[in-house]
Order: structure tokens, then sequence, then C-alpha cells
């Protein structure tokens, strides 16, 4: 399995496959772009063939994670600038020899949540219409807090039938998201995998962010937690690595940092559980 952490991308895109390389990690996520803002970024492909170079020749994967601000849904008249920033992400992220470019799913505060998957549909296709790379849009579960959109496998899988290319789109299940949704309660991942099997959910599962919670299943709150420290814990992260849906895909951490400043610990210690299954 393909075990990484998020890495900064200071000094370039090529030092961070070395960064990911540095901890003993065989994945990593990055965010290709500023993560604070939909601004556009001008690259150096050259910098970004050098890490997809350094990744094929150290069997990394890598995933590109889109910037905070980008909403899927949005109708605020930022829609040309979120698909511009998808583009742009796209971009760098085929570059760099990554699976694809995270996205969440989308958040609408209107009256009515049907105009809201339609945003999400709108914007997926006018960007998607104009994409003709490798790297795939991954959209990712939320975890219920602020909107009930995207928290539920067959709202994804719905997004992913109707959208006009559904070829170009994959998923990426965060785990704390899905415990804090009411998805998975660490005990059922059997459940959960056959449903994602029924909805033909499983078959896109292209990556994953690997969290443990701060707060109980169901509380709709997002907040990580070191693998085992949380409450998913240990034997929750043991069944589910189990999966054979994670095999050869990247599996990401978002969680603190150990005590060297790194996720180096944090790497081992999911291994110890792969070997412990």
């Amino acid at each position: 399995m393909h075990i990484g952490s998020h890495v900064s991308t200071r000094g370039g895109y090529a030092e961070a496959a070395r960064r990911a390389l540095g901890i003993g990690a065989t994945a990593f996520q990055y965010f290709p772009t500023n993560p604070r803002s939909l601004n556009t970024k001008v690259f150096s492909i050259r910098d970004a063939e050098a890490c997809a170079e350094l990744s094929r020749a150290n069997g990394l994967k890598s995933i590109g994670h889109a910037p905070y601000p980008l909403n899927l849904a949005t109708e605020d008249g930022t829609g040309h600038a979120v698909v511009e920033a998808l583009m742009n992400g796209l971009a760098i992220v085929d570059a760099c020899g990554s699976v694809g470019l995270v996205v969440h799913f989308g958040k609408y505060k209107g009256r009515d949540p049907l105009q809201g998957y339609k945003l999400i549909i709108q914007n997926l296709n006018e960007a998607l219409g104009r994409w003709h790379g490798s790297a795939l849009v991954l959209l990712e579960n939320q975890a219920g807090g602020g909107s009930a959109m995207g928290t539920t496998l067959e709202e994804l899988s719905q997004i992913r039938s109707l959208c006009n290319y559904p070829d170009k789109l994959g998923f990426c299940l965060d785990t704390c998201h899905a415990f804090a949704a009411g998805l998975w309660n660490g005990t059922d991942w059997a459940r959960v995998q056959s449903e994602g099997e029924r909805l033909g959910y499983m078959a896109h599962l292209k990556a994953v962010h690997l969290n443990d919670s701060v707060y109980p299943a169901g509380s709709g709150h997002d907040r990580h937690a070191n693998i085992g420290r949380g409450f998913i814990g240990d034997a929750g992260f043991r069944e589910f690595l189990a999966s054979p849906h994670l095999r050869d895909i990247p599996l990401v951490l978002e969680t603190g940092v150990g005590a060297d400043g790194t996720h180096r610990g944090e790497i081992a210690h999911v291994r110890e559980l792969l070997s412990s299954r």
C-alpha cells in the first residue's frame, strides 16, 4: 500500500516529492496552488516534470488538493474563478504525475438543495469539458458541519453518473469525514464497503485521506486526530486497512506532525497496523 502524508511545496514540487521520500512515505499530498486563494498560478513545467520523474523512479503516488475557497456549489458570482482554479490545479497535478486533484463536494446555503447539486454538475461539466489530461477530479466526502451535502456515498456516486464526463471523475474518501457524518461508525466497514460496491463508488475510489476523529461518530465535526488517538481507534483502522479497494492508491495522513516535525512515526504506525491485520 502507498502510505504517506500531506507535505509542503516550499522549494517546489520536486522538493515536495523529496520531502515525502525523506520520511519513508510512498505517497504524498500537496497544494499545487495557494490553498487560501482561487488565484491561478504560473508554474515551472520543469519542476513539475522533475516531481513526476522522482515519483516514478521511487514508486511514489501523489494527489494534489484544491484550494479551500473552491466551492463547486457556488452561486455568488465566483463560478468562473472556480472553473479556472480547477483547470489550473488539474494542469499542475497532471504535470507532476499525480493521480488527481482532490476537490470538496461543495456547500450550498440556499433554500433549495437541488440547486446546489445542479451547480456542482454545471461547474464540473464546464471544467472537465475543457480538460484533456490524465489527472482526475477526486470528489471528497464531507463531514456534515454547516451543510449536509456530500456526506453519503449515494450523493457522490450520483454526481459522477450525472456528470457529462464521468471518466474524468473519481473519489477521495476522508475517514474522519465519513465518521463525523455517520457514514461509518468505526466498526462497520464491511457494510460501508458493500454499499460502496453496490453503488459503484468503490470502483472509482482513487485516494484516501487517512484521519482519526477528535469527536464521536455522527457529530458532524471535522476535527482530525492522529491514527489510533481518536474515536475511530486502531481497531477501526485495522479493519479499514484490510479493504482490497485500498491497494495501489495513495493513503494520505492529514494529521498533526510528530516530535520530529514530520509524519515519519505515524506512517510507521499505520504500517504496523497493516502488518498486524
